[in-house]
């Protein structure tokens, strides 16, 4: 089946009770039993919910994976991922990385003891030549979160395999209407499906999907025993929205790759970040492992002082943290989705104070355009 009618029918795509177009919403903590001694399928929420578990056997379905679990966030998703790992495991992860990524290694695991390496994984030999004989894992994001860096999956994925590690990816910017990493190799896939997946800028959600079952069976235990589920809530609004996922991000793409091409004759922009665009570095390469340059993209005005008083002015875009809903959200990423990274790392990655990253959302491209020139122009 094409993409956007898997998204419309994978998974359970009724209610097989009643036969409803929508799957019901759950609402119970605890399920009775029969048998104490032949406990039934559902048996407490946390360990199980039939709407999680519709929303769970979907995304399974459109990222050809053998299993997926949902957390209460993506960064509960990260962090139960982490919990592969073990005190004194080596993990490599790109330098260009949310800043949340960046936070949980450089703190909490950190603490714990789990050792990561940022490395520039756009140079496959750079990559190859981290890898320690207590390398477990490689973390990769592409495009990456700010910059849209482009790294080859295919590379990491037959590193990783040389090397017998696992490789993740984050997958959050392309969805798997765009880019399915476990195509090309990939263990793991994470999501943060707060953003595209769910589109409405309505929930919390994360998202692990896992090539194999054994991977899938561990991370199962790690979602019952560790607890960060999501709400029932919230796993209806997630399912609701993976529907439309197809001719969302398909509109928002369009209106990106048309943004990214004028934003570039703009004087007071100096450059443009958007992996589509002609001269991005590693454009081919995104081409050749993905279905489009997605909705976002990011651009660096002249200087500091004309950049805060641009996104003071900005009407159309919320200026916001997060990405992906139908409307569009603009970053300022040194204070909002990077906060969390030292200046003197963000400096050494190129995110720097004249910075501003775009998630396109379903408005016309020739709003957004003249909303973006008259503040720029506003004195």
């Amino acid at each position: 089946m094409d993409l956007t009618t898997k998204f419309i029918h994978a998974g359970v795509d009724r209610d097989p009770v009643t036969g409803a177009s929508s799957v019901p919403i759950y609402l119970a903590s605890t399920y009775a039993q029969t048998d104490p001694d032949n406990i039934g399928h559902f048996d407490y929420a946390r360990s199980g919910n039939p709407t999680r578990e519709a929303v769970e056997s979907t995304l399974a379905e459109i990222e050809g994976g053998a299993a997926a679990l949902t957390f209460s966030s993506g960064m509960a998703a990260v962090s139960s991922t982490l919990l592969l790992f073990q005190p004194g495991d080596h993990l490599l992860v790109g330098m260009d990385i949310y800043g949340g990524t960046y936070r949980v290694l450089t703190t909490l695991f950190a603490r714990w003891g789990l050792h990561a390496t940022f490395v520039d994984t756009t140079d496959p030999a750079a990559l190859e030549a981290a890898v320690t004989d207590k390398t477990k894992a490689i973390l990769v994001e592409s495009p990456s979160n700010p910059l849209l860096r482009i790294t080859d999956l295919r590379a990491v994925a037959a590193l990783a395999q040389k090397r017998g590690i696992l490789a993740i990816a984050d997958g959050t910017f392309t969805t798997p209407y765009l880019q399915r990493p476990l195509e090309f190799g990939f263990d793991l896939v994470i999501h943060s499906a707060t953003k595209f997946l769910n589109g409405h800028s309505d929930i919390l959600s994360g998202v692990v999907v896992a090539a194999t079952q054994e991977l899938g069976d561990k991370l199962k235990f790690i979602q019952n025993a560790f607890g960060a589920v999501p709400g029932v809530q919230d796993c209806w609004l997630l399912l609701r929205g993976i529907k439309t996922l197809g001719v969302r991000l398909e509109a928002e793409q369009r209106t990106a790759a048309w943004l990214a091409e004028e934003l570039c004759r703009i004087p007071e922009i100096t450059r443009v970040h958007y992996p589509a665009l002609p001269g991005h570095p590693g454009r081919d390469i995104h081409l050749s492992q993905a279905s489009g340059g997605g909705a976002v993209l990011s651009f660096e005005l002249r200087d500091v002082e004309l950049t805060r008083s641009f996104l003071r002015r900005v009407r159309l875009p919320l200026l916001a943290v997060s990405l992906g809903g139908v409307e569009s959200v603009m970053t300022y990423p040194v204070t909002m989705s990077h906060a969390s990274m030292p200046p003197e790392e963000r400096a050494r990655r190129g995110i720097g104070d004249t910075l501003v990253r775009l998630s396109v959302g379903l408005e016309s491209g020739g709003d957004l355009l003249d909303d973006i020139r008259q503040a720029l122009q506003a004195k």
